[in-house]
């Protein structure tokens, strides 16, 4: 697993958002974007952290963030979820694990005394030429949005 990280330049990307609008990277230069990975949509933590950063949404749109959520889930899981908590955000679904790979979140993980690979938890602020300003590797899912201001 080889994670972006601060100071790298973060690769151009197209994937379907929820709805299966084309979202680029290119679509958000000039602009800080705050990428932000959840191993599965409607999930306890992947919610918590979600919600949070919506109910946090204008203060982070006042400090210039636009935000982006992905995971590997389906485009109709991702509306589901969406839907289901209001999100004003796009939610990414990366099928085929295109920017889940050009990130490097992708990897072995330990729950309940399984290993497995999947998702790491993690989220990436972005500055407006588009590489990495900051990896927030422990997300706090129910304070995530003061990690990020």
């Amino acid at each position: 697993m080889n994670t972006l990280q601060a100071g790298d330049k973060v690769p151009e990307f197209t994937v379907k958002d929820q709805d299966g609008n084309d979202i680029s990277l290119s679509d958000y230069k000039g602009k800080k974007l705050v990428v932000f990975f959840y191993p599965r949509a409607s999930t306890p933590g992947c919610t918590d952290e979600a919600c949070n950063l919506r109910d946090n949404y204008s203060e982070l749109q006042a400090a210039g963030y636009e935000l982006l959520g992905v995971s590997a889930d389906t485009q109709r899981k991702q509306t589901n979820f969406r839907n289901k908590y209001d999100f004003p955000f796009p939610l990414l679904a990366d099928t085929e694990k295109e920017v889940i790979d050009a990130f490097g979140v992708w990897g072995p993980k330990k729950f309940m005394g399984r290993e497995f690979d999947g998702i790491h938890r993690k989220t990436f602020i972005i500055d407006e030429s588009g590489t990495v300003e900051r990896v927030i590797d422990k997300v706090k899912t129910k304070d995530h949005a003061a990690q990020i201001l």
